[in-house]
């Protein structure tokens, strides 16, 4: 399982290191050179341990710093998904999904889950039914009716707002003051060059009401390349203003990635981790998610959602700079 789990910088290291200490590794295990008998090798750990090592998960074995945090016993506690306390990207009925709001309250809370937000598209998506201000409003107040009635899962009015290709948004400001939560995301113009989709999502992301951006590069495994962009000037505007960016567990864009993601934990980015359920039978894909998270080294305290409730509002960017 060792020798064939991670990459080869993982093992090719690992197998120097093993020299170096008078061993040698392979897939049968780990032995003393020129000797027969094997020193470890039931377990992984015990292989790890012989090197003077902490046991590497496997999501880290990719020879990013994993097997010098390993020799320091500063290796992370890792995310898991029984961590993760709310879903922050879930679509109704009203737009295009397939399931009213409280269908897929009561499926969160099978989850497991404690919170949700609502966050229906916003009117430039003409093909999903998107929201304009009228409709938002009202689309809120239906939300926020049935949190009132405390059914067992707390939930969030928000939206998922069109980042038009300029930069501005889909919905007025005092419509987007007026919510509990606020997604960006591009959903057009995927062909503008590097420095419009940059300066596109910057100015997106220095909005004031703006709490987290969704799917930030844009891809669609196997249908379509992340757009052209700077992403290290979208992680330092979002470090500066305090905007979450999103891990997007659907399997077709686990978007970001998990070296982007660790790009923003490195750089003390806020990360949520969201379904963008269509339906009520979408969070089963948080673990993949999660995945994602943990191969960006991600604990439990880089994610905004793994937070109790009453915690996690306060931590929204709009909260936190006494926007609303």
């Amino acid at each position: 399982m060792q020798y064939f789990t991670g990459s080869k910088a993982h093992n090719i290291a690992l197998r120097d290191r093993a020299i170096g200490r008078g061993f040698k590794l392979n897939e049968y295990g780990l032995f003393r050179i020129g000797e027969e008998a094997r020193v470890a090798g039931d377990r992984e750990e015990e292989i790890y341990e012989a090197l003077g090592l902490d046991w590497i998960p496997p999501e880290l074995r990719e020879m990013r710093g994993e097997i010098d945090a390993a020799e320091a016993h500063a290796l992370p506690r890792l995310i898991e998904v029984a961590d993760l306390r709310g879903d922050l990207h879930l679509h109704t009925t009203e737009t295009d999904g397939k399931e009213d709001i409280r269908t897929m309250a009561e499926a969160a809370r099978a989850a497991g889950l404690e919170y949700i937000a609502i966050t229906d598209h916003s009117q430039a998506l003409a093909m999903a039914n998107g929201l304009d201000e009228r409709r938002t409003v009202e689309h809120a107040a239906r939300v926020r009716a049935i949190d009132a009635e405390r059914i067992g899962i707390r939930l969030l009015a928000g939206i998922e707002c069109d980042i038009r290709p300029d930069g501005s948004l889909d919905l007025s400001d005092d419509c987007l003051a007026a919510l509990d939560l606020v997604i960006v995301s591009v959903h057009s113009a995927f062909n503008q060059d590097r420095q419009q989709m940059t300066d596109r999502l910057l100015r997106a992301i220095e909005h004031p009401y703006v709490d987290i951006v969704g799917h930030p590069t844009g891809r669609k495994i196997l249908r379509r390349p992340a757009y052209s962009v700077d992403i290290d000037a979208v992680v330092d505007a979002a470090a500066r203003s305090g905007v979450a960016l999103e891990i997007n567990c659907q399997v077709d864009r686990l978007d970001l990635n998990d070296v982007h993601a660790k790009l923003a934990r490195d750089r003390r980015v806020p990360l949520v981790i969201s379904t963008d359920a269509h339906s009520r039978t979408s969070f089963g894909r948080l673990r993949w998610g999660v995945l994602v998270g943990r191969r960006a080294w991600l604990e439990p305290s880089d994610v905004l959602n793994t937070q109790r409730f009453e915690a996690f509002r306060a931590s929204l960017r709009r909260n936190r700079r006494g926007a609303a």
